[in-house]
């Protein structure tokens, strides 16, 4: 059983109780300023379960959507990915504990035909110091439908996720654990939440992987919690039932609420039976890649990591361009551009070395055309916004991998001894545009084992306090040199700056080395550029401008200045209008001497370290201020 038909009986079954069915809302969260994707099914419907009348009624299901950044590093196993759908259904104030359990138990094992003897269940212990009392209720609830199926149903206190590796299963099938595991608030465990806040026990079902053995490196037993793989939750019932009071204490709400939330590709695994999620819900974007690398998926353990990355992520970086959210600088279009990129670097491993990733668009389509036919529709566009991505990324990978391929040969001998300090980190970065996550990815590579991650933080942390002392420095040693209209050396105002050399360089490439600057004045919303031409611009003229210069935003290219003598500086480098120098003048470089500078400018300064930190260019205006002269308004969105 795949995942679109459990996803269509999912949704039948419960309209055929009394449930709306609405559509998956957007990856982007409406009105949620707290959090940059929509990770639940829960998400969404959060207003609801606080009280607000939803206007199709009290019971709701649907399937949303959803988008992870916490895993994205996890993905390459066998049960992590960014992307992934949950199914969800909701009591507003209606039926409770009893009608949600009955239901859940016949949906899994009668429906979508799970057995019985493979269903695991958890409930929460109780919580003695919050006077909040052990959910009794959906155990006794739980052990009469298991009972209908010839199951006694032993049932065990737990407590900790700790004490489960201590004590193990002891022969039973629904288990006690503490507010850690069981219990549900936005705010966490009940000594987390402030006054007014609902929340309540949940209790979670479980499928047993019997043919996966028990791995004594997460703890000395099994138990349903256990992050071995032989345990996967497929789904938690939330019953929402208290609040929380200004004394501090919990009071039952007025109103309880049913939260539901399985996951569909999980609930696929579990009805195959297969431990995998990728194999179970990834195929076709497999197929194509055995079929472009020439490689077998699961044959070798590096190799397979490398197809569920770039499975995973394409997938996600798919469903999230729907949704509008583009490659970029920004916070979620960075998030994208993370995605394609890392499943270049993974592509690469598998000898894929030509731009092919936007093909998987074409299986992801397929796969998806009843559930989501804006996949379809959207194909062309979204496979140009990948292709262009994946290429630009390309050159910049080439030019990293090649300083690392060079710096890794004085350790031919002990390739275990090899390694990259934060100053070379750092410079793989600013000089070449090389992710520094890419740089950890590729010594956990080199080195055949994974770096801790205790050691990846210590890298992280000290790049990025190396590149705010760089850019602060660069600020601070540029304040009040610069004369061309900078209203300040704020992160925006020094962001447009290094703009408008881009665009200084472009206009002359697009109209003509007979532009000239001929003014400047910079604020924290906008750049106003003036420069000579005899006419006004014609769109497709501006439309070009617009395209080189997000261009050279996107291939991150490298920012850097010398100071030189005047006479030499001349012969290398634009004046800005009328501007008097001295004998020593400092010059912008925007690129490198290998590939070609873009852009090489008399100024004081300050500007970014790097292109790939502007955002997406775009000229509001272009008109006359005098005879010959004209300007451009632009900002940086």
């Amino acid at each position: 059983m795949q995942s679109d038909e459990i996803r269509s009986r999912f949704l039948k079954f419960f309209e055929n109780r009394g449930h709306k069915i609405i559509p998956s809302s957007s990856l982007v969260p409406e009105n949620d300023p707290t959090t940059l994707f929509t990770g639940s099914g829960m998400q969404p419907m959060v207003p609801y379960l606080l009280g607000q009348k939803h206007p199709l009624g009290t019971r709701i299901a649907d399937s949303q959507k959803s988008f992870r950044t916490v895993d994205i590093d996890e993905v390459g196993d066998n049960r992590h990915t960014t992307f992934f759908e949950m199914l969800g259904n909701w009591s507003l104030g209606d039926f409770f504990k009893k009608e949600q359990i009955r239901w859940m138990f016949e949906f899994l094992i009668d429906e979508i035909g799970i057995d019985p003897k493979k269903l695991y269940i958890t409930a929460f212990i109780g919580d003695k110091k919050n006077n909040i009392p052990k959910d009794v209720k959906v155990v006794e609830l739980w052990k009469e439908l298991f009972v209908k199926k010839g199951i006694i149903a032993k049932d065990i206190e737990i407590g900790s996720e700790e004490n489960g590796y201590k004590m193990g299963m002891q022969g039973s099938r629904i288990f006690y654990y503490d507010a850690k595991k069981n219990w549900w608030s936005r705010a966490g465990v009940p000594e987390k939440m402030p006054a007014g806040e609902p929340g309540g026990p949940d209790s979670e079902m479980f499928y047993e992987f019997t043919d996966v053995k028990h791995d004594k490196k997460f703890g000395e037993n099994c138990h349903p919690n256990c992050d071995c793989g032989r345990f996967l939750e497929v789904g938690n019932n939330v019953f929402m039932e208290y609040k929380k009071d200004t004394d501090g204490t919990f009071s039952k709400l007025p109103q309880h609420n049913v939260d539901f939330g399985g996951g569909l590709e999980r609930l696929a695994m579990a009805t195959n039976n297969c431990p995998d999620i990728i194999e179970i819900n990834h195929r076709p974007i497999l197929d194509y890649l055995e079929k472009v690398s020439g490689k077998k998926y699961g044959k070798n353990p590096e190799e397979v990591r490398a197809f569920r990355v770039i499975a995973d992520h394409i997938k996600a970086a798919v469903f999230l361009i729907s949704d509008g959210i583009n490659p970029g600088n920004t916070d979620r279009e960075y998030f994208v551009r993370r995605l394609i990129r890392r499943s270049v670097r993974h592509a690469n491993s598998l000898g894929i070395t030509k731009s092919i990733l936007s093909e998987i668009v074409n299986p992801i389509a397929e796969m998806y055309k009843n559930s989501y036919p804006e996949i379809i529709t959207e194909t062309e566009t979204i496979k140009k916004v990948i292709k262009d991505e994946e290429e630009k990324f390309r050159n910049t990978l080439e030019n990293g991998l090649k300083i690392i391929e060079k710096k890794k040969q004085k350790f031919k001998n002990n390739l275990s001894e090899f390694s990259l300090s934060v100053e070379e980190l750092f410079d793989l970065y600013s000089t070449y545009g090389f992710p520094i996550e890419m740089s950890l990815e590729e010594l956990d590579k080199i080195r055949l084992k994974n770096i801790p991650q205790d050691i990846k933080d210590f890298f992280i942390l000290s790049f990025k306090e190396k590149l705010k002392k760089h850019q602060e420095l660069s600020r601070t040693s540029s304040a009040g040199m610069f004369k061309g209209g900078l209203g300040g050396t704020g992160e925006m105002e020094t962001k447009l700056h290094t703009a408008t050399h881009l665009l200084n360089a472009t206009l002359r490439q697009v109209l003509g080395n007979n532009v000239m600057q001929k003014g400047s004045n910079i604020t924290t919303e906008r750049l106003r550029f003036d420069f000579t031409h005899p006419q006004k611009m014609t769109e497709e003229e501006k439309k070009r401008v617009e395209e080189i210069v997000n261009d050279k935003i996107a291939e991150k290219l490298p920012v850097s200045f010398m100071e030189i003598p005047k006479a030499e500086a001349e012969k290398i480098a634009v004046h800005s209008f009328n501007e008097k120098y001295g004998d020593i003048v400092k010059v912008y470089f925007i690129g490198n001497e290998k590939s070609g500078y873009f852009s090489r400018e008399f100024c004081g300064g300050p500007h970014v370290l790097n292109t790939g930190e502007l955002g997406n260019f775009k000229i509001l205006k272009e008109e006359a201020v005098a005879q010959g002269i004209r300007r451009i308004k632009a900002v940086l969105v």
